[in-house]
């Protein structure tokens, strides 16, 4: 029987890019803030572009809060979506905003040195540890990023990347995982990854 796979209608995400690659590997999916629907699933997916002030505002408009922090079934946020995930954002200039706290951590503007802001491009990743959401990905393996603020890397980082400072390129806890860079527009090894989580 086939999974029911469920993206977050999270009101301000790239939605269908993430959709569009997950229908490339066979995998239907269905597009939902329906708190039903997202229980009921097997994998959620939980992306996110733009700001964390607008995407936390939109996720409580739509309740979605509690039933996101409630789920027990694999979860995975795709770069904003990975950000919304810790506890909180330094990303809004009158100062810290909460987040969903699906696991620890703090989300903070980048140190790049002489390096431009947003982090956009490809980059490697260094998988800190064997993970399931890693097989078949070995350290030194090209993702593609846009971003400006980034997890230190911690006790919960899956794997690592660097850009003036190294961060946290995927999280890890219980059930949910997160990763920092965009898998649906990095080829074959986004198109694995999701694969893997997929296959979970």
């Amino acid at each position: 029987m086939a999974q029911k796979i469920v993206i977050v209608n999270t009101g301000c995400a790239n939605i269908s890019s993430v959709r569009f690659a997950l229908e490339r590997l066979g995998v239907s999916v269905e597009v939902s803030d329906k708190l039903d629907v997202i229980k009921a699933a097997d994998k959620v997916f939980l992306p996110g572009v733009g700001s964390a002030f607008a995407a936390m505002r939109s996720i409580e408009a739509k309740q979605l809060s509690d039933t996101l922090r409630g789920l027990t079934q694999p979860v995975l946020g795709v770069c904003l979506g990975m950000q919304l995930m810790v506890e909180t954002s330094d990303e809004t200039r009158s100062g810290v905003i909460n987040c969903l706290g699906l696991l620890p951590g703090h989300v903070a503007r980048m140190q790049a040195g002489e390096l431009r802001l947003p982090h956009m491009g490809w980059n490697t990743i260094t998988p800190v540890s064997d993970s399931t959401l890693f097989k078949g990905i070995p350290a030194g393996t090209y993702f593609y990023f846009v971003h400006s603020f980034a997890v230190p890397v911690y006790e919960k980082t899956l794997a690592s990347c660097t850009y003036g400072q190294p961060f946290s390129a995927a999280l890890h806890s219980n059930n949910f995982f997160g990763v920092q860079f965009h898998p649906e527009r990095s080829g074959e090894a986004g198109a694995q990854l999701l694969t893997n989580f997929v296959d979970m």
